[in-house]
């Protein structure tokens, strides 16, 4: 029996990308709200014995993951026979250290949160930075996906002798691959954070004289506040080169956040797919949907 594919509110768009490479079932998810906000799902088809897949893409990631939990858990309630997560962005994973007097490690409560509800997960690019891989946090099987080869086909198609550089030395595992894959040469930059939405950036390394008539293209794995981006975008302006292309992963893009970096000037913005946004125009949903059968086929 195939597996049975559910998209929560927001991920409607999913279900046949995935289909594309996958063979699944689908049936509708009906998450009813009550008058003061709370939500109840309601699955269109038996659960029992069934291997069910819930593909999510919070938006508003505190009421997009209690939803999940709550459709996770009567997914189970129901009696499906495993419950598998498909989320192309997991959000919670930047909070992997307490930086503050008073704070948490919240990363690891949402992992502690999912891993009591699912079976297995896939997700693209999580941001792991002082969680070595997602194990480190989730205790359930779970394989991060690699946006790099389907950024490296769309550089090859669309961008002439392209230079990586990346904004920080975190995003330096997603340039790295990239480039490897794109055979092309690569830097990063050095950012200073100054608040959530103040930072700096330095070419400390000095390696953007490197660069010459060669296309800059800078990547992260995500732009929320637009800052770092485009502070990477002015540097790179005033050092004499070519507006550079900015590739992200996961285009979270907060409000005024698209508007600041564009007013700094990019050649133009593109991201991948695993977030809805106007700059989409790299697909990972075919790596989505072989991990996820992976996951599934492990059982």
């Amino acid at each position: 029996m195939m597996p049975l594919l559910f998209a929560l509110p927001g991920a409607e768009a999913w279900p046949a990308r995935l289909q594309a490479d996958w063979r699944c079932d689908t049936a509708p998810l009906l998450l009813h709200r009550f008058p003061d906000g709370e939500c109840c799902p309601r699955f269109g088809a038996a659960l029992v014995g069934r291997d069910v897949v819930l593909v999510a893409t919070p938006d508003g990631p505190d009421a997009g993951l209690f939803a999940l939990y709550l459709c996770a858990s009567v997914a189970r309630e129901l009696g499906a026979r495993s419950v598998g997560l498909v989320l192309p962005y997991l959000p919670y994973m930047r909070q992997d250290a307490a930086f503050a007097p008073g704070q948490g490690v919240t990363s690891l409560h949402v992992a502690r949160l999912l891993s009591g509800c699912a079976d297995w997960l896939a997700t693209v690019d999580p941001h792991l930075h002082r969680h070595p891989t997602l194990g480190h946090a989730y205790t359930l099987a779970a394989e991060a996906v690699p946006s790099a080869p389907a950024i490296a086909l769309w550089l090859a198609a669309n961008v002439t002798r392209p230079y990586l550089v990346g904004p920080d030395s975190e995003s330096a595992q997603w340039v790295g691959e990239v480039a490897r894959l794109a055979g092309c040469p690569w830097t990063v930059l050095e950012k200073q954070r100054h608040g959530d939405r103040d930072v700096s950036v330095a070419d400390t390394a000095a390696k953007l004289g490197d660069i010459g008539a060669a296309t800059p293209v800078l990547i992260d794995d995500m732009a929320s506040s637009g800052r770092t981006m485009a502070a990477a975008v002015r540097l790179l302006k005033q050092a004499g080169l070519a507006a550079p292309v900015c590739v992200v992963v996961h285009a979270l893009f907060g409000s005024d956040a698209l508007a600041t970096l564009r007013r700094a000037g990019p050649a133009r913005i593109i991201s991948c797919n695993t977030v809805a946004h106007v700059s989409n125009g790299i697909d990972v949903a075919p790596q989505l949907a072989r991990a996820a059968e992976r996951l599934l086929r492990s059982r």
